[in-house]
C-alpha cells in the first residue's frame, strides 16, 4: 500500500466517527438544547460519506480512468463507513456519564 492510500483510510476513519466527537449541528453552529440529537449526527454521517467518497474518486482520477461502480459498490462502502464510525457511537452513546 502506499503512502495516499493509508493517509486516505485514516481521513475516512476520523471523518467517520467525527460526528460522534463533535457537538455543532453541521459543524457550524451549536445547537439550542445544547445537545445535538441523533438524527443530526446521522445525518452528517451520510454528508461525510460523499464528502470522503469525492476525495477518493479525485484521487482516483489522479492515478488513471475513473472505474465505474453500480449500486453494490456504494452500499458496501457505506456499511464498510458506518462500521468505521462504531467507536465514536459507543464513546458517545455507551460511555457517556449519567445526566450528559
Amino acid at each position: 500500500m502506499n503512502t495516499t492510500l493509508i493517509v486516505f483510510i485514516g481521513l475516512a476513519a476520523l471523518a467517520a466517527n467525527l460526528p460522534f466527537m463533535l457537538e455543532s449541528i453541521l459543524f457550524v453552529r451549536k445547537p439550542a438544547s445544547g445537545r445535538k440529537a441523533l438524527g443530526w449526527r446521522l445525518l452528517e454521517l451520510v454528508l461525510l460519506y460523499f464528502i470522503v467518497g469525492g476525495l477518493g474518486l479525485w484521487l482516483e482520477s489522479r492515478y488513471g480512468p475513473v472505474h465505474t461502480q453500480r449500486w453494490q459498490f456504494y452500499v458496501t462502502t457505506f456499511a464498510l463507513f458506518v462500521v468505521a464510525a462504531y467507536p465514536g457511537f459507543v464513546a458517545r452513546y455507551f460511555w457517556r456519564k449519567p445526566g450528559m
